[in-house]
């Protein structure tokens, strides 16, 4: 059971979640979410238990074995479970994209069904919800990604080396005006050639945004206690922690957001590829900012539940649950997301995004 909606909402958001939803009863099997369809209702689970698949793609020889196997026709793998206090259905709210994933009833339970319309209404109407509503759904989806993340240590994957074109989405969705408070109360940071900037089971004291270099994502190789990441961090002796790339980080990245000010620890190590650049935010003026700064927590809390839920998206693709890119002479899986597909929905607020990025970077480079 989660408890971070009743953690993070107060007594009114969730009363209105109540008015506004519609209790049902739903039985084993049954299909809630359809891959490639567009959602259009956002799910709470009251009690009982669903489960999150994505379809394998048909042309892969080993899926159609297994499938051939298990006595189905259906090609799909299960990534995670769904308990009471959790949602399905959140892909609504952050982007216009179809599901990417099948949401099935596992066992009977009880759910409140509540319309999109009403819910992204409320959303742009009141920004305080927003601002509790988007980081409840920010620590619901980083909860799945930690578990995911564990298949990581001893999945075979290749790391990940392509940028996303949506790289810069964060600065598509905050104004001019949180750009500026981010260069007036960041301080720029040079971190030289493979030294750390996080560490895996150590608090993530700032947020980062990489300006200029390159830097890779690790996770360690074993689940390892908080105390040995700290103490290998603190003793230069110690064997060091057999880790794994997972991937590459360029400009416009944000570092140690997700999401922040929970008191969690990192569940990665970042380290420097290349000489790189950063702007550092301390931890203590950004949740003090998240505090005072309604409508500014509802846009960063935004962004935080959708870089969450991109990040879920590509650990999945790095566990090779889904064909990543397009090849030529293969046809278009209508429920995958691919890493190098443009979404042309998005297409002009990238191009903003872009242009912010690019004043930070100029603002940041006058100033010293």
């Amino acid at each position: 059971m989660s408890h971070t909606l009743l953690r993070e909402l107060t007594n009114s958001d969730i009363n209105w979640l109540m008015a506004v939803g519609q209790k049902q009863e739903v039985k084993s099997g049954q299909t809630l979410i359809q891959t490639g369809q567009m959602i259009k209702t956002l799910y709470l689970i009251i009690d009982g238990s669903l489960t999150v698949s994505v379809p394998q793609a048909s042309d892969n020889a080993l899926n159609r074995a297994f499938a051939l196997l298990e006595e189905t026709s259906v090609l799909e793998r299960e990534i995670t479970s769904l308990q009471s206090g959790d949602i399905a259905g959140d892909e609504l709210l952050l982007e216009l994209r179809a599901a990417s994933t099948n949401v099935k009833v596992k066992q009977p339970s009880r759910i409140l069904a509540i319309p999109q319309e009403q819910l992204s209404a409320k959303l742009n109407q009141d920004v305080g919800f927003a601002a509790r509503f988007y980081r409840a759904i920010a620590l619901l989806i980083s909860e799945r990604l930690l578990k995911l993340m564990q298949q990581l240590r001893s999945a075979r994957f290749s790391p990940n080396q392509y940028q996303s074109r949506e790289v810069l989405f964060a600065f598509g969705e905050l104004n001019d005006s949180d750009i500026d408070w981010m260069i007036t109360n960041g301080s720029c940071r040079r971190v030289k050639a493979g030294i750390p900037l996080l560490q895996e089971g150590l608090p993530a004291e700032a947020l980062y945004i990489l300006l200029e270099g390159a830097m890779i994502v690790t996770i360690a190789e074993r689940e390892t206690s908080p105390l040995d990441y700290a103490f290998a961090a603190l003793d230069n002796s110690e064997t060091p922690i057999p880790e794994r790339e997972i991937t590459t980080l360029r400009a416009g990245e944000f570092i140690g957001e997700m999401p922040f000010g929970d008191n969690s620890l990192a569940s990665t190590s970042v380290r420097a590829v290349s000489d790189s650049l950063l702007l550092s935010i301390p931890g203590q003026l950004l949740r003090a900012k998240l505090q005072q700064d309604v409508g500014w927590a509802a846009r960063f809390e935004r962004v935080v539940a959708t870089l969450a839920a991109q990040r879920f998206r590509n650990t999945i693709n790095r566990l090779g649950y889904g064909r990543r890119f397009y090849s030529s002479g293969h046809s278009l899986e209508p429920y995958l997301i691919y890493e190098d597909e443009l979404n042309l929905d998005s297409l002009d607020k990238l191009n903003l995004a872009g242009s912010r990025f690019k004043w930070m970077v100029n603002r940041l480079q006058a100033v010293g």
